[in-house]
């Protein structure tokens, strides 16, 4: 009937069902039902309803479990497959859309299984027999969809006074008419009858919300009022006969004008007009049909939905004044195909079901959910980690190696342990500069390792400690330049060794390279190719920040990129070269006599080194964070003590515990007894 062109003279003076439809939709939403059945009858009304309804129940994430269509003339086998259909069903909220004498006929008969946790939603309420406690086995738990009604003026006088027996022959009709005569009600309403028949049932005096009066009312004047337009604006001054005679003549095509422009206000004040559609602007009022202990039906209105209201203001649900059966342990009745995905889980739809159907499954590794039934989880931010419940993304942790913590406590204790006895040990060779021993090792060069040793252990203490653009320049660089001084001097004193044995000889030519001067020249030519190195990776890509967000769940840790690994590993390598040449010609110069005989000394000083940083290479690349970081330290503090115990150890122990050794006689003393 909503359509204009097949009928454009129909006006409804009760809301149009696409609105019933809608205000359905919102109630199952309001309560987050999203597993309902339907019951429809084999009506065109019922059946269009039922399509509309299922397009909005999924268009809002809604899933329909059943529809049963349902004839009007049910049989009783039929009684028996839709008791079992609804009984077996997992909804707990079934939607009946049908006619009145529908209802009646399926849910008023007597041999209808009681039906416990379902609510019912409909759209007809029970007008005239709410006062008996008759068998129908929907109690409470039910909402009616109903036109909105209104106390009429004037409406208990009409009641008193009409004469009912003019209206249809009907037992429910004539049963709540004559309860208006019980003594019972009000005057105001109460009835003179005489009547030989007793009531069975309780009295109904309630007519302030009677069935479709309030519809029925505004028909009546909005009809009036279009019919006085019509006359007083097309017929003038013409005699009240004539106007009567002129005005069943054009009635058929003159109301239609009139109708659809009418506009008034009706006795309780209300602007009534018809929409474009020619729909009554009203909505619907929402009840909540209770029965009382004594089986009395009680008609509480809970909400409203007018379609016709500003967005937001449009639907209403007073959820407090509900009556729930007490069938149901919930506070609020429950109807979902599956339960709800807590925050930090994902709804997973199963397989050949519906979307409403699901599992819920954790959010993957570094994701989250912060909502209810959420369909999918999102990552955090890189500064950011899940919560233990993956609910909420919370600041990673910031960790880097630090002096606070116990590793650095232990790392740097060593560092400053090492520092000292590198510190004595100079000192030593310093106090005894003129002693044979000292003097015999090329003691300019023994101070410049010394030092360099000491830098070496220093400079392990930029490792440790928030690391920042400065500091990622300095931990490289500075490394590989003092590693670089320390491991020429080393090769220097090996030439110097080698080339002071073969000067010894008559005739020797060797001599003249024999001083300080070609060994401090060895050391800074072969620190020069370091620093070189060290300077064209600062140019090309030196080392900096980086804010490692992925090497370890849930922390940021702050550490320095190399930048270029070319330049890093060219640095190493410079260094490994220096150490593999030191090696090479100390590990030849081994047999050569006692008194030159500190190259049997750096040849294991060599071999530790080399071993030391090769185990480094191989651990450093297995290791993530901070650990990344007390390798490398490692390394530096163990290689360098290994050059310093090895080269360095024995000839303080000569110095201070076997001063009888430090003479030019036992120095000059050869293996084979040749001077």
């Amino acid at each position: 009937m909503s359509n204009t062109v097949k009928f454009p003279y129909f006006y409804r003076t009760a809301p149009s069902e696409l609105h019933l439809c809608a205000g359905i939709v919102k109630l199952l939403k309001h309560f987050s039902w999203s597993w309902v059945g339907i019951i429809a009858s084999y009506e065109d009304e019922s059946l269009s309803a039922v399509q509309i309804l299922k397009e909005g129940i999924e268009q809002n994430g809604g899933c329909i479990e059943f529809v049963e269509i349902v004839n009007n003339k049910v049989k009783p086998t039929d009684f028996s497959k839709l008791n079992e259909r609804i009984q077996t069903s997992s909804t707990s909220v079934i939607i009946l859309y049908c006619s009145r004498d529908f209802i009646w006929n399926v849910f008023g008969n007597r041999d209808y299984a009681h039906i416990a946790k379902k609510v019912w939603i409909t759209k007809h309420e029970q007008d005239f027999d709410s006062s008996y406690p008759l068998n129908w086995n929907i109690k409470n738990n039910t909402l009616v969809f109903t036109v909105a009604k209104k106390n009429i003026p004037s409406f208990s006088r009409f009641l008193r006074e009409v004469n009912y027996t003019l209206l249809p022959s009907d037992f429910y009709v004539w049963s709540w008419w004559t309860s208006l005569c019980d003594s019972q009600c009000q005057n105001s309403i109460r009835r003179s009858c005489n009547t030989n028949k007793t009531l069975k049932f309780p009295p109904h005096c309630g007519t302030k919300y009677l069935g479709s009066s309030y519809s029925v009312y505004n028909a009546v004047y909005a009809l009036a009022h279009a019919l006085h337009d019509m006359i007083t604006s097309g017929f003038g001054n013409v005699t009240m006969w004539s106007r009567e005679r002129r005005f069943l003549d054009y009635l058929p095509w003159k109301l239609h004008h009139y109708l659809k422009n009418v506009h008034f206000k009706n006795g309780l004040g209300e602007d009534v007009s018809f929409d474009e559609n020619g729909d009554l602007t009203v909505g619907y009022d929402i009840i909540n049909i209770v029965y009382l202990p004594n089986g009395i039906q009680r008609n509480e209105i809970i909400g409203s939905y007018n379609p016709y209201a500003p967005l937001g203001q449009d639907f209403t649900v007073d959820e407090k004044a509900i009556v729930w059966e007490s069938d149901f342990t919930e506070t609020l009745p429950q109807s979902r195909c599956s339960p709800s995905c807590r925050p930090g889980y994902r709804k997973l739809t199963r397989e050949g079901e519906p979307v409403c159907c699901y599992d819920c499954i954790p959010c993957a590794e570094g994701e989250v959910s912060n909502q209810t039934d959420g369909d999918t989880c999102w990552k955090c931010p890189e500064d950011q980690w899940p919560s233990q419940k993956r609910d909420t993304c919370i600041a990673k942790v910031i960790t880097f190696l630090s002096y606070e913590e116990p590793l650095g406590i232990a790392l740097t204790s060593i560092i400053i342990f090492f520092f000292l006895i590198t510190a004595v040990i100079l000192g030593i060779f310093i106090n005894y500069r003129d002693t044979p021993l000292v003097r015999a090792n090329n003691r300019d060069l023994s101070y410049i390792l010394l030092i360099s040793l000491m830098l070496c252990f220093l400079c392990s203490l930029i490792f440790i400690g928030r690391p920042n653009k400065v500091t990622c320049i300095l931990r490289q660089i500075v490394f590989g330049i003092i590693f670089a001084i320390s491991l020429s001097s080393i090769l220097s004193k090996t030439i110097t060794v080698v080339t002071a044995f073969h000067a010894t000889k008559p005739g020797s030519k060797l001599r003249k390279w024999m001083g300080s001067k070609v060994s401090v020249s060895i050391v800074l030519s072969c620190s020069l190719i370091q620093t070189v190195l060290c300077l064209a990776w600062l140019f090309i890509a030196p080392p900096l920040l980086y804010l490692n967000m992925h090497s370890e769940s849930g922390t940021i840790l702050i550490e320095c990129n190399e930048g270029s690994v070319i330049a890093f590993y060219c640095v190493l390598g410079y260094l490994g070269f220096l150490a593999g040449i030191s090696f090479i010609v100390a590990f030849l110069a081994r047999n050569l006599p006692d008194s030159f005989n500190e190259a049997k000394y750096i040849t294991f000083s060599m071999l530790l080194f080399c071993n030391v940083w090769i185990s480094f290479i191989a651990t450093y690349l297995s290791t993530k964070g901070k650990y990344m970081v007390a390798v490398e330290i490692f390394a530096i503090l163990a290689s360098s003590a290994g050059l310093l115990g090895c080269i360095f150890l024995s000839k303080c122990y000569i110095i201070l515990f076997k001063p009888d050794r430090n003479n030019r006689k036992y120095l000059t003393k050869t293996t084979g007894g040749n001077s």
